[in-house]
């Protein structure tokens, strides 16, 4: 399965607490989520996640005054093995579509797991990967010459 998705940004203060408010106001209006990741800087931190419902997320959030934004990503099913999430990224960039950033959600039910996907083309990265996120890998194309690095010149 291969979707493109509401993505929710949810913007934060870096104090103890935050995140936990935000993820407890989600769960008490019983909404899921799929997958998040929280990005740090000094002053401010940035939770990106992806939910069950995103209608209803926005809808919390505005409720609890927390600041927000929306973006497509695309939600890849993946088989909980190693080398799905690589194979997928393998694909992008033979097809030279940047991936802007990515991360997974943890095990889920029948051994499947969720990628979440930024790229600079998600209607091209989607046809690419439609069927094909599970399936035999391609033959691989070279991303760049193939010098050998041997160190600094002497």
């Amino acid at each position: 399965m291969i979707e493109t998705i509401k993505q929710v940004s949810v913007f934060l203060e870096n104090k103890p607490g935050r995140l936990a408010k935000v993820l407890s106001a989600l769960a008490k209006e019983k909404v899921n989520v799929t997958a998040l990741t929280v990005m740090d800087s000094h002053e401010h931190s940035a939770l990106r996640l992806v939910t069950g419902d995103p209608a209803k997320t926005v809808q919390v959030l505005n409720a609890h005054g927390f600041r927000h934004a929306e973006s497509d990503v695309l939600l890849v099913e993946l088989k909980n093995q190693p080398g799905a999430l690589a194979h997928v990224c393998e694909l992008l960039a033979n097809d030279h579509i940047n991936i802007d950033y990515c991360y997974a959600s943890s095990g889920g039910r029948n051994g499947k797991v969720f990628g979440v996907f930024k790229a600079t083309n998600l209607d091209r990265a989607k046809q690419l990967l439609g069927g094909t996120a599970n399936n035999k890998r391609p033959e691989r194309k070279p991303l760049r010459d193939k010098r050998i690095y041997s160190g600094p010149a002497r």
